[in-house]
């Protein structure tokens, strides 16, 4: 069972809480063009607020082949969002912020701003993962309510994806103890459409809804993994169902692997396809669970160490020594279609990690480079 039943907390060494105004510039730079949390999280690292890397977006985006600046999002646009998503009943919540889960902020790429909705206490609880396929099975979908409710009692809090399937099974089972449902789309652009009034309940009970798009955003077959992003990093593992091989679920698993979360997978018949994915999970070392007690006994240890925030301390400045030419070239000459590391970049060129960054970081705010998960990147 949960240390303090159910009122446990995913605490913090520290608090934060910012301003008006920097919670303006917050979203003015995530929402510029070709600002994503990586990048966000590099430019303020390195120029020491957002304001002050707003400033600098125009110049590292031309040094890095743009022809034109990209758009940037301007002050009184942040302003209406703000002011639009306060109407619905949405806080911007920024990492060590209340309401921002913890282990969330710990993620490489946790969003700089969560729009967040409900009941704040519950996101500051203990969570645990279940997801799986939205064609589930009867005794898939009865096992998936079993758990949650079951994980409910112990104290803990399931966050799913709101998803046909067994995202619907385990949020209804654990309505009453208290569920967070991670929305693909803005707030008012709820997927899928029939499930609105299973997010009215979550919400009335003591629950929540986060999400990092704006209101008005539809989602979009790439946002359903950046979702899936959350669910896993604002956990302490993940529990798979259900999954056919290459299944979405399957990717969340993934993230949760590369997050260092504990990932859980249900096995099935070796005669269902819909068994397949997880039972290769299990294969591959994944925890395997028929009861609740798998996943309270697996992740009470992880429980037992403290939770620390991560402080960023200004860099100094990467871009105060201009690359030269030829280290930009040599840098591009090494990137194409297919993802490589950082880590080889700078053992290939010969350049420094600081020169690296800076190129990589000119190329992304330039609309030429795409970032992967475990450090890889990629031309556009």
């Amino acid at each position: 069972m949960l240390p303090a039943q159910g009122d446990a907390v995913d605490a913090i060494n520290s608090s934060v809480e910012l301003t008006e105004a920097e919670r303006i510039d917050c979203l003015r730079l995530i929402r510029s063009d070709n600002v994503g949390p990586r990048t966000f999280r590099s430019l303020v690292d390195h120029f020491g607020s957002a304001r002050a890397a707003l400033e600098r977006l125009p110049d590292l985006a031309r040094r890095g082949g743009a022809q034109r600046s990209g758009r940037i999002c301007s002050a009184d646009e942040a302003r209406a969002e703000l002011a639009a998503s306060r109407k619905f009943g949405i806080a911007w919540r920024a990492p060590g912020e209340d309401g921002y889960p913890a282990r969330l902020a710990m993620i490489d790429d946790a969003p700089p701003l969560l729009a967040v909705r409900g009941d704040t206490k519950t996101l500051m609880r203990p969570m645990i993962g279940i997801v799986g396929s939205r064609n589930a099975s009867g005794a898939g979908l009865k096992f998936a309510g079993q758990l949650a409710r079951e994980l409910g009692e112990a104290g803990f809090i399931v966050i799913s994806g709101l998803a046909r399937g067994v995202d619907q099974a385990a949020h209804r089972a654990s309505v009453a103890s208290g569920t967070i449902a991670v929305l693909a789309g803005g707030h008012d652009c709820i997927y899928p459409p029939e499930h609105g009034d299973l997010l009215g309940s979550i919400l009335e009970h003591q629950g929540a809804a986060i999400s990092e798009m704006p209101l008005g955003h539809e989602p979009r077959a790439r946002d359903f993994p950046r979702r899936n992003r959350l669910i896993s990093g604002a956990s302490l593992g993940v529990v798979i169902v259900e999954a056919a091989h290459r299944s979405g679920s399957l990717i969340t698993a993934r993230m949760a692997a590369e997050q260092g979360r504990e990932v859980f997978a249900v096995p099935g018949s070796p005669l269902d396809p819909r068994a397949a994915g997880t039972n290769d999970l299990i294969k591959q070392g994944a925890t395997l669970v028929t009861e609740a007690a798998d996943i309270i006994n697996a992740v009470a240890p992880i429980m037992e160490r403290p939770l620390m925030h991560p402080i960023s301390e200004p860099d100094s400045d990467p871009f105060e020594h201009d690359p030269q030419s030829h280290d930009r070239d040599q840098i591009t000459g090494l990137l194409g279609p297919a993802p490589i590391s950082i880590d080889d970049l700078v053992r290939m060129s010969g350049a420094s990690p600081a020169i690296v960054r800076t190129i990589l970081l000119e190329l992304e705010l330039a609309g030429r480079l795409e970032r992967h998960g475990g450090g890889l990147v990629s031309l556009l």
